[in-house]
This record gives structure tokens, C-alpha cells and sequence, in this order.
């Protein structure tokens, strides 16, 4: 009876084992992909023209001034 739980136990540390390696190869397979497209580029800067902060006039109190102290 022992022999047969051992058995089990062999083949599910097979198979897990194979599975992390396929996993890992999987991995370093779209890893390479992505680093063949070449380097990455920011975006232009109208792209970033709407990412704006707004602007707070003077002598008004900034947005995280009006919050309640904690406590």
C-alpha cells in the first residue's frame, strides 16, 4: 500500500516539474518576444497635452488644504 502512495507521489513531482518547465520556457518565450519589438519610446507630448494638473489661482488654498486634519 505504501508503494502504490509513493508511486502517486512520483508522478504528481513529474508532472509538477514539467509543468513548471514548460511554464519557464512559456515565460522566456514572451519575454523574448516583447524585447525583439524593440525599445520602448515615450509617447509624444500631445499625447500627454489633456494629462495636465489643473491650475490653482493665487491666493486660493490648494485641494489638500481644505481636508480635516486627522484625528
Amino acid at each position: 500500500m505504501a508503494e502504490q502512495g509513493s508511486r502517486r507521489g512520483r508522478w504528481v513531482a513529474l508532472i509538477t516539474g514539467a509543468l513548471s518547465i514548460l511554464i519557464g520556457v512559456l515565460y522566456l518565450g514572451v519575454i523574448l518576444l516583447l524585447d525583439s519589438r524593440g525599445p520602448l519610446l515615450p509617447p509624444p507630448p500631445e499625447a500627454l497635452a489633456d494629462l495636465s494638473a489643473p491650475a490653482v489661482a493665487a491666493g486660493s488654498p490648494a485641494p489638500a488644504a481644505e481636508a480635516p486634519p486627522p484625528g
